[in-house]
């Protein structure tokens, strides 16, 4: 049988398994199989660990991965662990990560059962006018989607006024999630007006050159211990652990890669500051140096004034 420093390293070897995609599920089998082998002899301080790595494997299918192969992979691991830990808060975590799976897989199931459904809805098109058309049905107008949006945020906000403060946390849970994805939605609509009336061009996705070449630093044991336990990723809000491989930006902050790239690819800004990256647009480049220019031409000008004001006083 393995000692226990054995079992530590191969159990935190696990754990950084985790953040790769195509090793995830057969990391999972590998800690199931070490909890089934180990875990009643083992030491207080390694029953600990194991619970720890459990709890990450959650936490991973909670921030970076869908299919529902891995929910059904994680959930075996859940039921085992919440069967063996002996603290009832432990137990009760466990079958919160249980309910959850179980949430997330019915989930992906209904959305599975509407894809499927609209698909065939597709192939037979769509009531227009009073006839049946041929083409499927065109998608919704933005304008419409926020307003639905909008619609259902202030219906579910009047049923929770309606409940007191008594009422379901869920439902204010709800709401708030739906105005958030309507403030998403006109983050990314709605233009930006400059100052002297002209409207910025939505900026493109980042050069794929310039996120390539980002640095990609590995925590390590001395920058956990100056980042401090609740630091996480701004983008999917996960804690940091020792060991996560982070890309930083041109303004030094970090983010996962996994998380970064789709980011860039959207918004082309840091989540932080706003900085932006170098695109492949030329038309976009040109209009950014254009703009650059007429401001430090307007700092110029403006200098000019406050320097002759100076003269007459």
């Amino acid at each position: 049988m393995a000692s226990e420093d054995e079992l530590r390293q191969k159990l935190e070897g696990l754990q950084k398994q985790l953040g790769k995609k195509q090793i995830f599920e057969q990391a999972v089998f590998s800690i199931k199989s070490l909890l089934l082998q180990s875990y009643p002899s083992a030491s207080p301080s390694l029953q600990k660990l194991f619970y720890s790595v459990v709890c990450r494997v959650a936490t991973v299918l909670r921030t970076r991965y869908t299919a529902p192969g891995f929910w059904v992979t994680g959930m075996g691991l859940f039921v085992e662990a919440e069967q063996m830990v002996s603290e009832s808060s432990e137990r009760e975590q466990l079958r919160s990560c249980i309910a959850q799976a179980k949430e997330q897989l019915r989930d992906l199931e209904t959305q599975s059962d509407v894809s499927e459904a609209e698909q065939n809805r597709g192939n037979r098109g769509f009531l227009f006018e009073g006839h049946l058309t041929v083409d499927p049905e065109p998608p919704q107008p933005q304008w419409l989607v926020q307003s639905n949006l909008l619609t259902t945020a202030a219906t579910l906000f009047t049923a929770q006024s309606s409940q007191g403060q008594d009422g379901n946390s869920n439902t204010s849970e709800s709401a708030t999630n739906l105005l958030q994805v309507l403030i998403d939605s006109l983050d990314s609509d709605v233009p930006l007006i400059l100052e002297d009336g002209h409207v910025a061009p939505r900026a493109p996705p980042a050069s794929k050159k310039v996120v390539a070449n980002l640095p990609v630093v590995t925590i390590t044991e001395e920058i956990f211990a100056k980042l401090g336990p609740d630091a996480e990723c701004s983008i999917c809000k996960e804690n940091l652990v020792v060991s996560d491989k982070m890309q930083e930006l041109p303004c030094q902050h970090t983010f996962h890669p996994p998380c970064l790239k789709p980011w860039l690819d959207e918004h082309n800004s840091c989540p932080i500051c706003r900085h932006e990256l170098l695109t492949d647009d030329h038309a976009y480049e040109s209009w950014k140096e254009r703009e650059k220019e007429a401001e430090e031409e307007k700092r110029g000008a403006a200098n000019a004034v406050r320097g002759g004001e100076y003269m007459y006083v």
